[in-house]
């Protein structure tokens, strides 16, 4: 299946027609794919909906300022799905075509490595930002949570968050020479940054020091900003500093160690 990356890539010749020939079979082979779709698409949003089904978590709880759980964990599940897909999805995809020598062989066509690196990128950020809807509109419908207070902030917040998500994914398929090594990599990594982003406690709801230590980390900060922004208060700049910086920290060891072979 994969094959038919480089065959389509061969009757183009213009590098942009190239791209677009990589971008549309990516996608096309990433909807083929169900588990992936799935834990990106469905998951996040049906672990919300699941914990929104608990009575406690409807109510307004007074040490959260007054807002209910369910209200948490609507970012939480738009953290959980690049999570997914930065960890555990992309890592590994990338990492079976330089372990099967698919890279190898696009250097002989019209299409670049780089391409299928912007096909991956393009494809599982789009993914993402369904995901992101998903949520946002089902737990207004489902549970009236309500739509951020500043949606400009949120979004922000949210492109910002993609990014880093997406350079982690690609630090990992740089560090990776099998895609084995990628998904324990992606595994031992994948756990620690669900507790960062509110999996199993919202991050609001943490004690003092613990919620310092995570708003360290991409996805603590990332809990911050979308909470502070759907709240209707302004990007907290320190936040911001956080998850670009790591952003840049990490974009830079993926194109200093990454490989195409």
């Amino acid at each position: 299946m994969r094959n038919r990356l480089v065959e389509t890539s061969q009757t183009n010749g213009p590098k942009s027609a190239a791209l677009l020939a990589v971008l549309r079979t990516e996608a096309r082979l990433f909807t083929r794919e169900p588990g992936a779709m799935f834990w990106i698409l469905v998951f996040p949003t049906l672990l919300m909906s699941i914990l929104g089904l608990i009575p406690a978590f409807r109510e307004p709880d007074p040490g959260l300022g007054g807002l209910r759980v369910i209200d948490l964990y609507v970012p939480v599940a738009i953290l959980v799905a690049m999570i997914v897909a930065g960890l555990q999805t992309m890592p590994a995809v990338l990492s079976s075509y330089r372990e099967r020598g698919i890279l190898r062989r696009l250097a002989v066509t019209p299409a670049r490595p780089a391409d299928l690196l912007i096909a991956q990128i393009v494809t599982h950020a789009v993914t993402v930002a369904v995901s992101v809807v998903l949520a946002l509109l089902v737990g207004r419908i489902v549970f009236a949570v309500a739509f951020p207070a500043q949606p400009w902030g949120y979004g922000l917040a949210v492109l910002v968050t993609l990014a880093a998500a997406l350079s982690l994914g690609a630090t990992l398929a740089a560090v990776s020479p099998s895609v084995r090594i990628a998904q324990t990599l992606g595994t031992i990594v994948f756990f620690p940054m669900l507790f960062c982003a509110g999996v199993w406690l919202p991050v609001q709801a943490m004690p003092e020091l613990l919620q310092r230590i995570v708003e360290l980390t991409p996805f603590g900060a990332a809990a911050q900003l979308l909470d502070s922004t759907a709240a209707g208060g302004g990007l907290d700049l320190g936040g911001m500093a956080v998850v670009i910086g790591w952003t840049v920290v990490l974009s830079g060891i993926a194109i200093r160690w990454f490989r195409w072979q």
